[in-house]
């Protein structure tokens, strides 16, 4: 564990280093090519850098912060596009958390109106105590995992992963939230609602990933595909491009903390989500309105929908990679660390319930 902590020190230092960098490029040198060729090693080094960490809580979590969204947003930089550019500059303290971090500054005044509505604030706060309370309901219930169904105890990761996924990327927020003194955008708007899987993936899972993916490959792609198939049905290769990189990412990020060659399970999972909601979109748009499943009985068959395929594709190589005895390890080891005050190796802490 201490060899973990000393090379995440490491890994943020050489982050914040790389960032400073690339906040400076932009004062030599224009939009374009030649800033993107400036850029391009810092992109390159934000691939390879979380490997260097092998946990989940730290290798996984920086997989996906560093690789994956500063990564897109330093691309999108390169030509004066995403969240890191602003007229003028914006300052270093705020460039920093806004590229490394999963958040997104309300830029909508009746957005910051609403969010400050004190109702709304406690709804949301109490929404979060919820969820806390059903993960500590979730973790007790593995005690008894002998006696469930495979089936079941996958079911359990489902959520198990939404309400950690949440919280935890609503911690950082909140942090952010603090040393920014500005409004942020929420990560997620009660996915378990979604009324189909355009609703479930367009607006309510993961926002951040879907508001980064949406500049870096769906809008370049479609504006390609609109001179070969016209706008309209540019579309659809659009989407399916969007889902493939979403699951390449998703792979290199299970790769960080499992380091098993892949079989390319994630990345099928999200391309047949991409041909899913693209023949969803195809069926909406003949249909133009004329005929629309009931919000009762679209919403449970989507959600269905993303439980089924993730039982197939995308749990086996989570479990593969022993994610589950890990993430129990890292927290139990954690926990030894802030009692007692002695870093344990997560390797040396056994699962009582796993």
């Amino acid at each position: 564990m201490e060899g973990e902590l000393n090379n995440f020190a490491v890994v943020w230092i050489t982050v914040l280093a790389s960032l400073c960098y690339c906040h400076t490029i932009p004062k030599f040198i224009p939009k374009g090519t030649i800033r993107f060729l400036c850029l391009l090693p810092v992109s390159i080094l934000f691939i390879f850098l979380p490997l260097n960490l092998t946990t989940i809580h730290l290798g996984a979590t920086s997989s996906f912060f560093i690789s994956w969204l500063a990564n897109f947003k330093i691309l999108l930089f390169a030509f004066d596009k995403g969240p890191l550019f602003s007229n003028p500059p914006i300052p270093l303290s705020l460039f920093i958390p806004l590229a490394c971090l999963p958040i997104k500054i309300h830029h909508s005044d009746k957005k910051f109106r609403e969010t400050h509505n004190p109702l709304k604030q406690n709804t949301s706060f109490l929404n979060y105590v919820v969820k806390i309370l059903l993960l500590g309901f979730l973790i007790k219930l593995y005690d008894y995992t002998q006696h469930f169904h495979p089936n079941f105890l996958l079911l359990l990761y489902c959520f198990h992963i939404y309400f950690s996924l949440e919280l935890i990327l609503a911690l950082f927020a909140s942090l952010a939230r603090v040393l920014m003194q500005a409004e942020l955008e929420p990560q997620f708007d009660e996915p378990y609602l979604a009324t189909s899987l355009q609703d479930f993936w367009g607006k309510r899972w993961n926002l951040m990933v879907t508001n980064i993916l949406k500049p870096t490959i769906f809008e370049p792609t479609r504006h390609v595909f609109s001179g070969l198939v016209g706008r309209k049905w540019a579309i659809f290769p659009s989407v399916l491009a969007t889902f493939f990189v979403s699951g390449l990412m998703h792979e290199l990020v299970f790769y960080t903390y499992g380091r098993q060659k892949t079989r390319w399970e994630v990345t099928y999972f999200f391309l047949i989500h991409g041909l899913s909601l693209g023949v969803e979109i195809g069926l909406k748009k003949l249909l133009n309105g004329k005929f629309r499943l009931p919000r009762m009985v679209s919403g449970p068959m989507s959600i269905m929908y993303v439980v089924v395929t993730s039982f197939w594709l995308f749990f086996p190589p989570f479990l593969r990679g022993n994610a589950d005895v890990k993430g129990c390890r890292e927290f139990l080891a954690f926990v030894e660390f802030v009692w007692n005050g002695r870093l344990v190796g997560p390797n040396e802490m056994s699962c009582p319930y796993l």
